[in-house]
């Protein structure tokens, strides 16, 4: 493997004494830490659900560890413990330094990072426990339910102060940020609460329908495409390539994307014109995230090296590469006639996997291996070769299950639509199982390869350190 340049050293703008003094730089790491920790986790819990599949599932008959239950480990755990914990420590480093203004309160902040990471935990124990709601992505036990909800309430309140006191303009990022505080506790409160309590039947599944989704478009999506709209600039040097395109893609994901979710249950009893409906805003959805996804590479034009030299920004185009094709794909599959065909496959499946991890997933994990250097003060990593390593696994891991599992709903539904007999389709759909697993296994040991390289990298640093005298007027770093 050929060694990658990182961009170790910050751009002219961190070196200012007085906004680099705003970010807490411990709790920045720590969110990235503990979001790596549940991550291990969770690629864990995943690769053992995929085991039962190939009948080789290693705790059988054992009630609290059944793959039924892990399976929602797996994805809570990638949801809120992975993606919520990276985002939170990416946020801490971003927001001060495009306001110029230190979060609302420290004391907040670090009470913010335990009372998550014990959100965290007890919903994986309430999951094993057996204490899940039948709401998809809102299985979060109902104990669990407002205690998130205060927090993500107290999230907005810590970065939406430092936003409305800057002075300064208001970038494309913070448009993103600010979105995604007002949104999140919305949308986090209509799937867990009105579905849960106040309204049920067909009416209850569209609800359900609109969660499951906005919590992607409303949450995830909004912080993720701020993420790219800070850290692709600083890295390439140079500004977006056009404003005005940033502007529509905005705007069109707040005007399209809360409409989308219905698309999760076509052909159900909910009303005809709602699911038409979300059919036209999901296929509007692909439009706008072409005009994202042109901004971006526009902005890449004549920096194109970078691809090579930086991993960080190889990390994030391949992000948005995925990004397209799920989308796209999204704009395909959810017409009542390609649900004829995929309804209920693996096909459904693969799509998740490549949004949530190939696109979100390869955006923190490029954040994270940017940031990370700068948080601990290390000049180099212990080991590039293995940040190369970590990425070629996930990428080509990735990519091997989003078109296996492609591949597999293609033959499930045709088996189904010609009625075979459903042991028959079990059968065909062993083989890609198969894939399916030890494409997971590529991701695990290229994840966990990277945890290797960061450990060695905050133990080698932390040794320097100790040898070293710092250097007068330097900033301390947390070892």
């Amino acid at each position: 493997m050929t060694a990658l340049n990182v961009s170790m050293s910050p751009p002219a703008s961190s070196a200012v004494r007085p906004v680099d003094g705003l970010v807490d730089r411990k709790l920045a790491l720590w969110h990235l830490v503990a979001s790596l920790v549940f991550l291990g986790v969770a690629l864990l819990a995943g690769f053992s659900f995929s085991l039962q599949f190939l009948q080789k599932y290693p705790f059988p008959g054992i009630e609290l560890l059944s793959p039924g239950r892990w399976r929602l480990v797996h994805t809570n755990g990638v949801a809120y413990g992975f993606l919520a914990n990276a985002f939170l420590g990416c946020l801490y480093w971003a927001v001060p330094r495009l306001t110029g203004q230190p979060v609302y309160s420290r004391a907040l902040s670090w009470f913010i990072f335990w009372a998550w990471q014990a959100i965290v935990g007890v919903t994986a124990v309430g999951l094993i426990l057996g204490h899940a709601q039948a709401l998809e992505w809102g299985e979060t036990p109902t104990y669990v339910d407002p205690v998130a909800f205060l927090g993500l309430i107290l999230v907005a309140v810590n970065f939406l102060t430092p936003i409305f006191r800057a002075k300064g303009p208001m970038y494309v990022t913070l448009w993103y940020f600010i979105a995604a505080f007002v949104w999140t506790p919305l949308v986090y409160a209509m799937g867990n609460f009105l579905a849960q309590y106040l309204v049920g039947g067909a009416a209850g599944g569209a609800i359900g329908g609109l969660f499951i989704h906005d919590l992607v478009g409303l949450f995830v999506t909004p912080l993720g495409w701020g993420l790219m709209y800070y850290f692709v600039p600083i890295i390439l040097k140079k500004p977006m390539w056009s404003h005005g395109l940033s502007l529509v893609g905005f705007w069109g994901l707040a005007f399209f994307y809360p409409l989308t979710g219905i698309h999760h249950f076509l052909y159900s009893p909910i009303p005809l014109f709602l699911q038409h409906g979300a059919v036209i805003t999901t296929i509007a959805i692909e439009f706008v995230v072409t005009t994202v996804i042109i901004n971006f590479f526009g902005t890449l034009a004549g920096r194109g090296d970078a691809l090579r030299t930086s991993l960080p920004i190889r990390w994030f185009y391949t992000g948005m590469v995925f990004y397209f094709t799920t989308c796209l794909q999204c704009s395909f599959q959810t017409t009542l006639t390609f649900q004829r065909l995929i309804h209920f496959t693996d096909w459904v499946v693969g799509h998740a996997h490549l949004v949530m991890f190939g696109v979100f997933g390869f955006w923190l994990l490029g954040s994270i291996l940017y940031l990370f250097p700068r948080l601990i003060g290390a000049k180099a990593y212990y080991s590039d070769a293995l940040n190369s390593w970590h990425y070629w696994l996930s990428a080509l891991g990735t990519l091997i299950m989003f078109t296996d599992l492609l591949v597999a709903g293609v033959v499930q539904g045709n088996l189904w639509r010609n009625l075979a007999p459903w042991e028959e389709s079990l059968i065909a759909s062993m083989p890609f199982w198969l894939i399916r697993s030890v494409s997971g296994t590529m991701i695990i040991v290229g994840n966990f390869m990277f945890f290797w390289n960061l450990y060695k990298t905050w133990q080698m640093t932390v040794a320097s350190r100790q040898t070293q005298p710092a250097m007068p007027g330097t900033s301390p770093m947390p070892a």
